[in-house]
């Protein structure tokens, strides 16, 4: 078995998955432009692709050890192809879109987002367990450093859609057909990355989870999410998602809307760059703070730098907010995934799926909200209305911070069968 190969090929699964994330928030307002669609209706459209994220993850974590994390991989490198040639292919609309669910054109591209979530959550219900697998002795550190690859796919991602708006000058006046093609092409980008790891995972080895290793009951596994700690947990999972990834599937068209047409994708690429270098660190200091401590201070800087934003009108204003934000969204994801596997081992690949798909759901869900106050209230408001989400987050982050302490710290539980 080639450890290192595999966790490469775990990192570019997760490139791949958070570039679609970034493009296609990129190419939000090309999209309902060309499709004729409000924003609301848009982010209805945006809605399967984090629903399916979710579905597959549940599955895909639940059914890793039955069909093994090579196949789970490929399947969700050939839905990545089939989703963004769907969308690039379909015709637009004659007209305005009353239903989304009336217009054939307006359900593929559900459908191709559907498509999309499915392999997002293949690509999370497998490298998540396989990193527990591949570094049993280093579960918090090397989940934050394959994590880090979310925001490095976020960077590759915004920088492409940028650089091709800038060579095709898509930030002016140009043709309908130009503007098109752009988005085309950003969206082609992302097969192309999904086809390095479908070649990098090849005939390799992969291993048995841990917990299938240590010969933990499948009994045992599902006992392990009814544990309380884990439930409260769980609860975490919702806030955190929606506190962070919300919000980024709008940044880029929030911001440009909020500062007169500064290119909002910059500040996606810049928080992101923040959380991609943070990130290599969140090992030793989760060490040093303990994880619910890292948390803790991280929701006080999410509920400031979401409100922060929308209060912002220059790109300075801008980026100083999301600097904080930034800051404070870091180690939500890849902490409560640490966490979850160091303190409920048992719970193997289906604790990390439950999590996982959780916290997708959880964003599916607040997506469209979001679009909802962005019609009726505009920008400015819809960010400063999720801000309320992370007040929430101190509060729970510090009871369990504080629960720890009395037990004398926060300790990584063994795992072992009865």
């Amino acid at each position: 078995m080639n450890r290192n190969r595999l966790f490469v090929a775990s990192c570019i699964a997760l490139v791949t998955t958070s570039m679609f994330f970034s493009i296609r928030g990129d190419a939000a307002d090309a999209l309902a432009n060309d499709f004729q669609l409000t924003k609301e209706q848009l982010g209805l459209i945006f809605q399967p692709a984090f629903y399916g994220f979710t579905v597959s993850i549940l599955i895909g974590g639940s059914l890793v050890d039955l069909f093994g994390m090579r196949r789970l991989l490929t399947i969700s490198g050939l839905f990545y192809i089939f989703g963004i040639l769907a969308i690039v292919a379909v015709p637009f609309p004659d007209g305005a879109v009353a239903s989304i669910f009336g217009n054939p054109v307006t359900v593929t591209l559900w459908v191709a987002m559907l498509a999309l979530g499915l392999a997002q959550g293949l690509v999370e219900g497998v490298i998540n367990p396989l990193c527990s697998t591949l570094y049993p002795e280093d579960k918090t550190h090397r989940m934050n450093v394959l994590h880090a690859w979310w925001p490095g796919g976020l960077i590759i991602g915004g920088l492409l859609a940028y650089c091709i708006s800038l060579a095709m000058g898509l930030g002016g006046s140009v043709s309908a057909e130009t503007a098109t093609l752009g988005w085309r092409l950003k969206l082609i980008t992302i097969p192309v990355v999904a086809l390095a790891y479908l070649v990098m995972i090849r005939g390799q080895e992969f291993p048995a989870t841990e917990r299938v290793a240590a010969g933990v009951s499948n009994r045992d596994m599902f006992r392990e999410l009814l544990r309380p700690s884990f439930v409260f947990l769980w609860i975490c999972m919702w806030l955190t998602s929606a506190s962070e990834l919300g919000p980024d599937q709008w940044v880029p068209s929030l911001i440009t809307n909020l500062t007169g047409g500064m290119p909002g994708i910059l500040i996606l690429v810049y928080t992101a760059g923040i959380m991609f270098v943070l990130r290599f660190f969140g090992g030793p200091l989760a060490h040093k703070f303990s994880p619910f401590g890292l948390m803790t201070i991280g929701a006080v800087l999410t509920a400031i730098g979401l409100y922060s934003l929308g209060s912002v009108s220059t790109m300075l204003g801008a980026f100083a907010a999301a600097t904080i934000f930034g800051f404070g969204k870091t180690y939500f994801w890849p902490v409560m995934l640490g966490v979850t596997s160091e303190r409920f081992p048992k719970g193997g690949a289906l604790a990390l799926a439950v999590m996982g798909g959780t916290g997708i759901f959880s964003s599916g869900t607040v997506v469209p909200i979001m679009g909802r106050l962005y019609d009726r209230f505009g920008p400015a408001a819809t960010f400063k209305y999720v801000a309320s989400l992370p007040v929430v987050l101190v509060v729970l982050f510090g009871l369990f911070f504080l629960h720890f302490r009395r037990l004398g710290g926060y300790k990584p539980e063994q795992i072992s069968s009865e």
